[in-house]
Order: C-alpha cells, then structure tokens, then sequence
C-alpha cells in the first residue's frame, strides 16, 4: 500500500498583483500541504510542476522553500517533484540543488519506489519538441505504478497533449497519472488508467475562484483512489456587478458594502450597460473597507473611434508594426529586438540587454528612456501566466547559503 499527497502549481514567489501579502501567501499555502503531510504520516509527497513561478526565483523564495521542506525531512516523508513550465530551463534545476541538500527527490524515466508503487517523472515538454519522446520508462519492480507529468492532457478541458497516445506508447503500464498545470481540480478514466489534476493550492488567477486544496492518493490491492482536500487560504470576494441603464460607480460601492471585505482580495467584475465606472474609485472604496486589495474588471465594450487592422498573415511582422508605433528609441528597439531574437540564447538575454541599457547610458540620449515604462495600474485581472517576478538578489549563491 502507499498514501501519498498529490500537490503541484504551488507558484511560489508569485508577487500576486504586486502584493508582497500575495507572495507569502503562496509560501504559507505550501506550508499547509506540508504541515499536513506531516499530521497525517503519509508515504510521500508528489509535486507535480510549477514548484515557482518564475524560472529565476529570489533568494528569500529559495529560503523559504529550504525551511518549509525541511518538516519533511524530519519525518522521513520523500518530496518527489517533476519540472513544470514556469520553472523549465535548459540548464539545472532548483529541484536538483534541493536534492543535494537531501530535501527532494526528481523523478524521471527510473522510477522511484514508494511502498508497493513505483513513481515516474515527465517533466513538462514543449509541444514542439514532444513528437521526440520515446515514452520509454525503467521496468517496474512494484505491484502500483504511477506517471506525474505537467502539462495539459486529453480528456481534460485546453488539451494540448494526447494522453491516449502517451500511454499507448509507454512501455509501462500506469495505474495512474498526476497531473500539475491545469489549476483546476479534476479527474477522469483514461482506459484502465485513473487521470487527475490535483489544482493550484493558491489562486494564480481570478477566474480559479473554487476552494485551493490537494489530492490523496492511495494504492491498494489493485485500487487506486483519489480524495480532495481543502486548505485555508486568503479569502477571495467575488462581486459581480450587472449594471442596470442608470447605474454606476456608486452603485457597484453599494454592492461592495454589502460584503465582509477584510483582509479579502476583492475582484470586482462590472457587466451590463449603466454609466462609466472609474476603477480607481471602486478599488480605493474596497481597501477602506478593508480589503487587502480591490481588483476591478470591467467587461463592457468600450466604443471607441479607433481603427484596429487585425491580420495573421504574419504575427511577427505585426508585433514589430505596433512596436515602430511606440516611438521607443533607438536603445529601446534594440533592447526589444535582443529580447524577441530567437538566435540569442535564454541565458544571455539579460547580459545583453544589461549591456545594452549601460551604453545607452554612457551615450546620454535626449530622450532619456530606453523603453516605454509599464502601467502597473492597466492591471485588472492576473493570470499565472501573465507576470513574473523580477530577479531580487544579484548577488552570488553558494551552498553555504542553503546550510
């Protein structure tokens, strides 16, 4: 028999709409699914990707993962974790240097062994590259067999990645497959093959607005079965506002003073007709009721005179059009064009754009700017995929940093 913990898209790190609130929130949820492990004396825990959210975490993110694994370490509960796409890189991993510490275990095409199961790894692959994979794993020496991967498999809802087709060419037969990416919790039947997500344990979005939590998974005499457990997070209000002909930003407020808004992230979605609301407005009326902060989408039609020449004959061609309408300068069409050069490689971008901005400097332009500066305040709804977390440490790391 084995029991194990299925959790995944723990994005830590993740300074939620620029909130450092947020940021620990995200720690404090990875330490309740630990914290739990531990109570309840399971097998293992299985991390199924995204363990951060950005692929270049700071040092206090690193810290604060280093003491929140180390309860399992004491208890003698394995952390087995895969590499999700927002920590996928072409060189190592944190995941890797967790291991040197004794604190994590990645699975792979090996296997590992948990009790009467034996836990596979895949770690998420590009879809440009998955037509190369041989799905080729290590014979089991075990009666339960299971696959963690990340990614978005059929029969689940935004698929990219045919499960059929990975488990017809797997020389392994899974009993079961855990699954990270989707921040939705789900799981169906793949063949004889049980399939589940165990969902996001914080939300990375305002559309994730069900309970955060993690699965139980647990093998047993040729069964599998799958729980769901919730966990205390940060409260989300949700208010949708359907705005009648005569309505308007005082209207929404009256909406909002209805509802218990402390310490809650409060996201405000406005729909229907009704007169302009100033999001400014209703988002400085949340947070002196209290709220930790407001967030206001408004998913009206906003009419407007402009002309929008929409083709997909050529995307890039259009990306660079919008790009000459910014007016940047000359420092901040070179910067853009180092960024989006495919020729340059994912670890010198920044050394060049470094660079780049230092000479631009020395040259002292008119201008003044390299680039156009971004509106924080343009924000109205997050998605996981949608910001990332600037590196905070420039400063060098060495393991006695981790001791």
């Amino acid at each position: 028999m084995a029991r194990v913990i299925h959790t995944g898209d723990t994005h830590l790190g993740y300074r939620q709409y620029h909130s450092p609130e947020r940021r620990q929130d995200f720690l404090d949820a990875f330490e309740a699914v630990v914290e739990d492990a531990v109570a309840a004396d399971v097998d293992a825990v299985v991390h199924a990707g995204d363990l951060y959210h950005d692929r270049r975490p700071g040092l206090r993110d690193i810290l604060g993962t280093i003491d929140a694994l180390r309860p399992l370490r004491e208890a003698d509960i394995p952390f087995l974790a895969i590499v999700g796409n927002h920590e996928g890189t072409r060189d190592a991993q944190w995941l890797d240097l967790f291991e040197t510490l004794g604190l994590a275990e990645r699975l792979d095409e090996t296997g590992r062994r948990v009790g009467d199961t034996a836990f596979y790894g895949l770690d998420y692959v590009p879809e440009s590259k998955r037509d190369a994979l041989d799905y080729e794993f290590a014979e089991p020496d075990a009666e339960h067999t299971a696959l963690v991967s990340h990614g978005l498999f059929t029969p689940f809802a935004h698929a990219d990645w045919d499960l059929d087709e990975v488990l017809g060419e797997a020389n392994v037969d899974f009993d079961a497959v855990l699954l990270g990416d989707n921040h939705a919790a789900d799981t169906a039947q793949v063949g004889d093959t049980w399939v589940t997500y165990c969902g996001s344990t914080e939300r990375a979005s305002a559309s994730e607005r069900d309970p955060r939590g993690y699965n139980v998974v647990e093998f047993d005499g040729g069964d599998v079965a799958i729980s769901r457990k919730a966990i205390d997070t940060r409260e989300f209000v949700f208010v949708d506002v359907d705005l009648g002909p005569e309505d308007g930003t005082e209207y929404v407020r009256e909406r909002l003073r209805e509802r218990d808004l402390e310490d809650a992230v409060v996201v405000v979605t406005v729909e229907g007709d009704g007169e302009t609301v100033t999001p400014a407005d209703v988002e400085r009326f949340g947070d002196e009721q209290g709220a930790l902060l407001t967030r206001v989408n408004d998913r009206r039609e906003v009419e407007t005179d402009e002309e929008v020449e929409v083709s997909f004959a050529d995307p890039d061609e259009a990306v660079r059009e919008r790009v000459r309408e910014m007016g940047l300068s000359e420092a901040g069409l070179d910067v853009d064009d180092t960024v989006r050069d495919l020729d340059v490689a994912d670890s010198n971008v920044r050394e060049r754009v470094k660079r780049r901005v230092e000479d631009a400097l020395d040259e002292e332009p008119t201008d003044g700017d390299v680039g156009a500066e971004p509106d924080e305040t343009a924000e109205t709804d997050v998605d996981a995929d949608a910001e990332s977390e600037p590196d905070e440490q420039a400063q060098a790391t060495t393991m006695e940093d981790f001791s």
